[in-house]
């Protein structure tokens, strides 16, 4: 097949390499003429994508993968288009569609009848039929459903194991009728390969839902699960640490049961997905009380961290705290929705001074993201916010004059930290 990814992020472009492995014709389009240079040269624009160097340089070199910045020119005689541009949320939810316009906008200029468009972007239910048919309709003078197939099909990888996740989970494909969902199964069949899956009923691979909505549902439901989970744990860790009990013990009690899945607390939810995802969902549903709460209960947890600290200490005020991390999470160089912004904020609110390292990121990236950088000024306190694997032998020798730790991943060793205090969240205090 000849096809089409729009968006050549750290999920479009793993999903581009994969179908261009499989042997297909494969063309990248990105509005970054950077980002289309640096494919077109075999070298991935971001860092620790699993299995991504080896396979894009052989894909590139074989002339099964090309980058272009005509998105529409990269659309036109294209069996298939896969989307997977950005939507934002401004800090109510309102999801901002500017980019996906646009980028609708440059396929339907290209489009071709017999053409499978599907989006895997995350988005509000309802959004492929009623808003991305009519727009594709309007630019093509094609009809959806008719003349192209359309359907939703969410990623459901996590960056840094792409490739292991398009095997390990099932495609979700929904159409906005039969005959696209039909098409859009046919394509995910001839361009992924699953693991045996022994536990799923209907055995892993690519499963049509009834519709585009469903899709659509599915990944906003499953990703608002875990947002919800991850509150009720933060609130429990609260209370573990004022009754004075382990809470990483209690969960381990409770997960031993195949009813419980209780998640992990954490000093925050960071990334793309988790903390936007809800967002999306309440955009559709605003009477939904539960997932409101929890959200609002995760953006509170940096400050509580913060709390502990200076409580430990007694006060924070003109104390040098360190936050450990940029980054939202370990491994990915990336600070979407990274709890080191809260977490820099909540200790100039105690009365503290900021400063941020990451071993991701050098001083003048840090200074960019408006975050403090650490060029070795003193510092009473440390807050370990990204589990980077580089942290998971730290010592008291590594932060000289650190009174307090809190570890707010749980991936330090407490037996190293003997002589300093060493917190964590739900800890028992």
């Amino acid at each position: 097949m000849e096809i089409c990814v729009v968006g050549l992020g750290k999920l479009g472009l793993p999903l581009a390499v994969q179908f261009a492995a499989k042997g297909h014709h494969v063309t990248g389009a990105d509005c970054s003429p950077e980002v289309v240079h640096t494919v077109n040269e075999g070298r991935p624009p971001f860092p620790r994508e699993a299995g991504l160097d080896e396979l894009l340089k052989e894909v590139v070199a074989d002339g099964r993968l090309r980058a272009d910045t005509d998105t529409t020119a990269a659309v036109d005689g294209a069996d298939a288009v896969v989307i997977v541009v950005p939507l934002v949320t401004a800090a109510d939810g309102t999801p901002d569609f500017s980019m996906l316009d646009s980028a609708t906008d440059a396929v339907a200029a290209g489009l071709r009848r017999g053409t499978l468009v599907a989006y895997e972007t995350t988005l509000p239910v309802g959004s492929t039929r009623g808003r991305w048919a009519k727009r594709l309709e309007l630019g093509s003078g094609l009809v959806a459903g008719r003349d192209f197939g359309l359907v939703f099909s969410p990623e459901r990888v996590r960056t840094g194991r792409v490739f292991a996740d398009l095997r390990r989970y099932p495609k979700l494909v929904g159409g906005i009728d039969p005959r696209s969902t039909r098409q859009g199964v046919e394509f995910y069949r001839a361009v992924l390969d699953f693991d045996p899956r022994p536990d799923l009923e209907r055995g892993n691979g690519v499963w049509a839902l009834d519709s585009a909505e469903a899709a659509e549902f599915a990944k906003l439901a499953e990703t608002t699960y875990r947002d919800v989970n991850i509150a009720l744990v933060n609130q429990f860790a609260r209370y573990a640490d004022r009754c004075g009990v382990d809470l990483a013990e209690v969960i381990d009690a409770c997960n031993s049961q195949p009813y419980s899945h209780l998640h992990r607390p954490g000093v925050a939810v960071g990334g793309h997905c988790i903390p936007v995802y809800p967002r999306l969902y309440l955009w559709n549903d605003p009477q939904a009380t539960v997932v409101r709460a929890a959200r609002e209960a995760n953006e509170t947890v940096p400050a509580y961290a913060v709390g502990l600290l200076a409580g430990a200490l007694g006060s924070l005020a003109g104390a040098g705290v360190l936050v450990l991390g940029a980054a939202y999470r370990g491994g990915v160089k990336e600070t979407a929705y990274s709890g080191v912004f809260p977490l820099v904020e909540a200790v100039r609110a105690a009365g503290g001074v900021p400063y941020v390292s990451d071993p991701l990121y050098t001083v003048e990236e840090l200074t960019a993201l408006g975050l403090p950088p650490h060029r070795g000024e003193p510092v009473t306190a440390a807050v370990l916010q990204a589990d980077h694997p580089e942290y998971r032998d730290l010592g008291p020798a590594d932060l000289p004059g650190v009174r307090v730790l809190l570890d707010g991943r749980r991936c330090t060793d407490p037996a190293r930290w003997a002589e300093v205090r060493h917190l964590v969240l739900g800890g028992g205090g």
